[in-house]
Protein backbone atom coordinates (compact mmCIF):
# COMPACT_ATOMS: atom_id res chain seq x y z
CA UNK A 1 0.00 0.00 0.00
CA UNK A 2 1.60 3.20 -0.72
CA UNK A 3 0.83 5.99 1.44
CA UNK A 4 0.77 9.81 0.63
CA UNK A 5 3.78 10.68 2.57
CA UNK A 6 6.35 8.37 0.81
CA UNK A 7 4.90 10.13 -2.18
CA UNK A 8 5.19 13.34 -1.13
CA UNK A 9 8.72 12.65 -0.31
CA UNK A 10 9.60 11.08 -3.80
CA UNK A 11 8.31 13.82 -5.69
CA UNK A 12 10.03 16.51 -3.15
CA UNK A 13 13.36 14.45 -3.93
CA UNK A 14 12.35 14.25 -7.29
CA UNK A 15 12.67 10.30 -7.14
CA UNK A 16 9.96 9.73 -9.75
CA UNK A 17 9.72 8.92 -13.20
CA UNK A 18 6.06 8.74 -15.71
CA UNK A 19 5.29 5.95 -17.62
CA UNK A 20 5.07 6.69 -21.32
CA UNK A 21 0.94 6.40 -20.70
CA UNK A 22 1.50 8.59 -17.86
CA UNK A 23 3.42 11.09 -19.55
CA UNK A 24 0.81 11.02 -23.04
CA UNK A 25 -2.11 11.54 -20.95
CA UNK A 26 -0.31 14.94 -19.07
CA UNK A 27 -0.11 15.91 -22.07
CA UNK A 28 -3.52 15.64 -23.87
CA UNK A 29 -4.63 17.66 -20.74
CA UNK A 30 -2.26 20.22 -21.03
CA UNK A 31 -0.51 19.63 -18.14
CA UNK A 32 2.83 20.61 -17.13
CA UNK A 33 5.39 18.57 -14.77
CA UNK A 34 5.50 21.43 -12.94
CA UNK A 35 1.72 21.40 -12.07
CA UNK A 36 1.46 17.40 -11.52
CA UNK A 37 4.02 17.50 -8.82
CA UNK A 38 1.83 20.64 -7.02
CA UNK A 39 -1.03 18.33 -7.33
CA UNK A 40 0.90 15.34 -5.80
CA UNK A 41 2.46 17.39 -3.17
CA UNK A 42 -1.02 18.90 -1.79
CA UNK A 43 -2.89 15.82 -2.81
CA UNK A 44 -4.76 12.80 -0.92
CA UNK A 45 -5.03 9.30 -1.85
CA UNK A 46 -8.89 8.53 -2.74
CA UNK A 47 -8.44 5.10 -3.59
CA UNK A 48 -6.03 2.20 -2.83
CA UNK A 49 -5.39 -0.54 -5.63
CA UNK A 50 -4.80 -4.14 -4.94
CA UNK A 51 -1.38 -5.16 -6.46
CA UNK A 52 -2.82 -7.02 -10.15
CA UNK A 53 0.36 -8.22 -11.23
CA UNK A 54 2.47 -4.91 -11.96
CA UNK A 55 2.20 -4.16 -8.09
CA UNK A 56 0.17 -2.03 -5.75
CA UNK A 57 -1.06 1.57 -6.75
CA UNK A 58 -3.35 4.71 -5.60
CA UNK A 59 -5.08 7.04 -7.17
CA UNK A 60 -4.13 10.80 -5.79
CA UNK A 61 -6.57 13.70 -6.22
CA UNK A 62 -5.00 17.30 -5.42
CA UNK A 63 -4.70 20.82 -6.87
CA UNK A 64 -2.26 22.87 -9.25
CA UNK A 65 -1.39 26.10 -7.65
CA UNK A 66 -3.80 27.54 -9.78
CA UNK A 67 -6.63 25.65 -8.55
CA UNK A 68 -6.83 22.91 -11.87
CA UNK A 69 -7.84 19.36 -10.16
CA UNK A 70 -5.77 16.41 -11.23
CA UNK A 71 -6.05 13.01 -10.46
CA UNK A 72 -2.81 10.81 -10.56
CA UNK A 73 -2.74 6.91 -10.36
CA UNK A 74 1.22 6.45 -8.56
CA UNK A 75 2.56 3.12 -8.31
CA UNK A 76 6.61 2.08 -7.64
CA UNK A 77 8.96 0.53 -9.02
CA UNK A 78 11.43 -0.46 -6.61
CA UNK A 79 11.98 2.79 -4.52
CA UNK A 80 10.65 4.61 -7.07
CA UNK A 81 7.54 6.73 -7.31
CA UNK A 82 5.93 6.02 -11.29
CA UNK A 83 3.20 7.92 -12.58
CA UNK A 84 1.05 5.51 -14.04
CA UNK A 85 -1.88 8.40 -15.49
CA UNK A 86 -2.44 11.69 -15.46
CA UNK A 87 -6.00 13.32 -15.98
CA UNK A 88 -8.40 16.33 -15.38
CA UNK A 89 -10.98 14.41 -13.85
CA UNK A 90 -14.94 15.22 -15.12
CA UNK A 91 -17.45 16.89 -13.40
CA UNK A 92 -18.81 13.94 -11.26
CA UNK A 93 -15.49 13.02 -10.21
CA UNK A 94 -14.66 16.54 -9.18
CA UNK A 95 -17.72 16.64 -7.15
CA UNK A 96 -16.52 13.31 -5.25
CA UNK A 97 -13.17 14.62 -4.83
CA UNK A 98 -14.63 17.91 -3.17
CA UNK A 99 -16.52 15.85 -0.94
CA UNK A 100 -13.35 13.86 -0.07
CA UNK A 101 -11.55 16.72 0.57
CA UNK A 102 -14.11 18.60 2.85
CA UNK A 103 -14.61 15.46 4.78
CA UNK A 104 -11.24 14.93 5.72
CA UNK A 105 -10.22 18.39 6.69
Amino acid sequence: MLEIDWIQKSVHNENYRYSRHGDQERQNDNLTLTEVSQALLNGRILEQYPDTGRGASCLVAGFTDNGIPVHIVCGCMGETLVIITVYIPTRLNLKILLNEVNHHD
